[in-house]
């Protein structure tokens, strides 16, 4: 039997499991880089080699349970990916007390995870860490472009936008008011991270662009932007989300393949078990 990060059967059961993690490996409407596709099976190499306890919490957060819900391969179209994340996202939200998590691909397979979600929970808040905004109606002839990734969580929940650098004019119209904290921005405000919390509440959805981060710490994306986000601000923000609101689901996305790909990888299964010490750090 497979299991996340190699830990133990026992931990690996979905009976015994209070994490639930999808994995999509699709890359069908990137424009630049490619290789994001390769992304989970690079996650979930690199989290084999981590070390599996949490220093900052005092945690082993695998004794919780991390239940591998199998992947998503369809790939015959983005519409026919995004339906497919949607259904299988569905139904394992039947799994009453269990966080789900998901691991891309590229950003589009977000839309139909968050779809489902929005479906099941009420007053949703999607937080938005990513270099681009990510709000175009459609690209390439496709409502499921990666740069589409959040254009439907905009028209629908209460969207709030982490570390944007980077879009295209026509984006500025759906760009939700007074929500969207620009990386320059950030970089002049101490009390970045407060604001944002002001803006976050309630039901959380948590979705992760990798290119969120500044490249010299996360290199192999997609499209890799200067002037990110730094590795303990991060960490700072998400610790405070999880202790102020019901995360339910979160997802990372965006890892891609490349010769310098292992940096990224190891950042990216740190970044997921330091979201699973948050989270079950907290009371339920």
């Amino acid at each position: 039997m497979i299991t996340y990060a190699g830990i133990p059967e026992e931990n690996a059961l979905l009976e015994n499991s209070k994490v639930m993690l999808l994995t999509v490996p699709y890359d069908g409407t990137s424009t630049w880089g490619k290789g994001a596709d390769k992304g989970p099976a690079l996650f979930l190499d690199a989290s084999e080699n981590m070390e599996l306890y949490d220093i900052e919490t005092g945690t082993e957060p695998y004794l919780h349970g991390v239940w591998m819900a199998g992947e998503v391969l369809e790939k015959s179209s983005p519409e026919a990916m995004t339906q497919a994340v949607y259904e299988k996202t569905s139904e394992l939200l039947k799994n009453e007390g269990k966080l789900f998590t998901l691991f891309g691909g590229e950003h589009s397979v977000s839309i139909g995870s968050i779809r489902a979600v929005g479906e099941k929970f009420e007053n949703l808040t999607v937080l938005q860490l990513d270099a681009h905004t990510d709000l175009r109606p459609e690209f390439h002839g496709s409502t499921s472009n990666h740069a589409c990734a959040v254009y439907e969580a905009s028209q629908k929940h209460n969207l709030v936008q982490v570390g944007i650098r980077s879009m295209d004019a026509e984006e500025m119209q759906f760009v939700p008011k007074d929500q969207c904290f620009w990386a320059h921005e950030i970089h002049n405000n101490p009390n970045w991270i407060d604001d944002v919390l002001d803006k976050v509440s309630g039901n959380v959805y948590i979705t992760i662009d990798l290119d969120a981060f500044d490249p010299s710490i996360a290199p192999s994306t997609g499209t890799p932007e200067p002037g990110g986000l730094a590795w303990y601000p991060t960490l700072q923000l998400l610790e405070k989300v999880f202790r102020k609101c019901n995360v339910v689901a979160f997802d990372i996305v965006e890892l891609m393949d490349s010769p310098y790909s292992k940096p990224t990888a190891f950042l990216a299964a740190k970044l997921y078990y330091k979201m699973l010490a948050y989270y079950h750090q907290q009371e339920r």
